[in-house]
């Protein structure tokens, strides 16, 4: 359908480079660099270093300066009748003997200014693979964190179809300190996705299959206000202080750690195994 085609071509339709080709969005350079595990440098928010597309190839394209990765904040849906507070936390719905094929769903959250944010709680809530919804307990229902770099990773089983739906995912994601968000995510190449009345083609995830499985992407945008560059007054411990699990920091917060001095990118309590030299989506060499 023409939402999907939208979807898929979004990235297509950016003005082109130098070479003629489409630039890549900071949104999806980001992104490759964080899963890449690339260190991101000073300009983590003015430009990660690589792109998607470009991993392993040993080019480096054009960037693009704006955030705008042309989908704008992650779009609000209905929570539907099936929500059931007080999840387990969990990254693995799979329980023994779950039947269906088994999905697993990677991505990470951003804020508006394309940066990753840790901490993000996510609960996902899904129909099993004959469509019916546990009510009574929480199979197939769990909630996680973000991690430091913004990431997560679901597995579960591809959910069924029941009437007057197409298949889809529950989620909702918060922030620290902000509003829930409640949406659905969607598969591609759906018949159902043309009669569903809730599908909307901003919420299509990425499907591959990966042997008897299959593997899908998804990134959500929060509303949540970030600063592209390091222009906050500190807040932290004195320029020097050596980095302490506990300790809140903030953007332009300087700490010394291994004989080097890091410069915190985003307001965060350190936590143990969050080591500036570990979360480069948190601090930089300085």
């Amino acid at each position: 359908m023409d939402g999907e085609r939208d979807a898929r071509t979004r990235d297509e339709s950016r003005p082109p480079g130098a070479d003629g080709q489409p630039r890549p969005s900071r949104k999806t350079v980001l992104r490759a660099a964080l899963a890449a595990g690339v260190a991101v440098p000073v300009s983590l928010v003015a430009m990660p270093a690589l792109a998607r597309g470009s991993v392993g190839t040993g080019t480096t394209p054009e960037l693009t300066p704006s955030c705008d990765d042309g989908d704008h904040p992650t779009p609000a849906q209905t929570e539907g009748p099936y929500f059931k507070p007080n999840s387990p936390e969990r990254a693995s719905l799979l329980e023994p003997g779950t039947p269906g094929t088994r999905l697993t769903v990677t991505g990470y959250v951003f804020g508006r200014a394309c940066l990753p944010v840790a901490g993000v709680l996510l609960d996902f809530w899904q129909a099993d693979t004959n469509g019916a919804y546990d009510n009574t307990g929480f199979r197939l229902r769990g909630h996680q964190y973000t991690d430091a770099r913004g990431a997560f990773t679901l597995t579960t089983v591809v959910p069924g179809l029941y009437p007057g739906r197409t298949r889809h995912l529950h989620v909702k994601a918060q922030a620290p300190g902000r509003p829930v968000l409640t949406t659905q995510l969607y598969f591609p190449g759906e018949p159902r996705n043309n009669t569903d009345s809730l599908f909307d083609a901003r919420l299509l995830m990425t499907v591959r299959d990966a042997g008897a499985a299959k593997e899908a992407a998804f990134d959500f945008v929060l509303d949540v206000a970030q600063s592209p560059t390091p222009t906050a007054t500190p807040t932290g411990p004195p320029p020097g202080t050596t980095w302490a699990v506990g300790t809140a920091y903030g953007p332009v917060d300087r700490v010394g750690y291994g004989g080097r001095t890091y410069l915190c990118l985003q307001a965060h309590t350190a936590q143990p195994g969050w080591e500036p030299p570990n979360v480069p989506a948190l601090w930089r060499a300085a």
